[in-house]
């Protein structure tokens, strides 16, 4: 099937932009932030990211390999703790067994958690409303703001878009009020220039 519309994060979009195969403009729509991802009750009592670098915490985490958000929360771990922090999540952790990394999707997390088979998790926070909307036993951490990274989602037309006239409808929907208010039910905030 050939797609109307590209949708993923900014700098995705752009990339796709530069290598010509969308056209126009990049339409950034809203944002994103991480948050960690805990089975309900907190059990292990992680209070921030610097908890994460404790042996008696079994993550799981967002494989760097394949997955752009392992490099937003590498950020955020170093922001946190330094990069010694990151290293005990992302290294000596995986090395020892007490992180165990995705090998499909984040989507894992919430997963690998609700088996007990992790004790926390680092992911978008609109996965943590997701998976609590949804009923599942699982709640979230905040990241301080000075700790956290955004994400930026865009959209842009696929390049001989099959329907062009649709493709710009919906770049122009997702950014109307009624498109936010459904995304602001899972936690994502509209994009604003001084976002970036």
């Amino acid at each position: 099937v050939k797609p109307d519309v590209y949708l993923a994060g900014k700098n995705a979009v752009q990339k796709q932009m530069e290598d010509c195969l969308l056209v126009g403009s990049v339409v950034p729509y809203v944002t994103n932030t991480l948050a960690i991802m805990v089975p309900k009750g907190n059990p292990a009592k992680v209070t921030g990211l610097a908890s994460l670098g404790s042996a008696s915490i079994k993550l799981a985490m967002p494989n760097p390999e394949f997955e752009g958000i392992a490099r937003q929360i590498s950020s955020a771990l170093e922001a946190a703790g330094g990069k010694p922090l990151a290293d005990k999540v992302y290294k000596a952790k995986v090395a020892d067994g007490t992180s165990i990394l995705t090998h499909i999707h984040h989507r894992q997390t919430p997963l690998w958690i609700m088996q007990g088979k992790a004790q926390a998790g680092v992911t978008w926070q609109s996965e943590v409303a997701f998976q609590m909307q949804a009923g599942h036993p699982i709640e979230g951490v905040e990241i301080p703001a000075a700790q956290n990274q955004t994400a930026i989602y865009a959209g842009a037309m696929a390049k001989d878009a099959p329907h062009p006239e649709a493709a710009k409808r919906w770049l122009e929907f997702i950014r109307s009020p009624e498109a936010l208010a459904i995304f602001g039910r899972y936690g994502f905030k509209p994009y604003q220039e001084t976002t970036q």
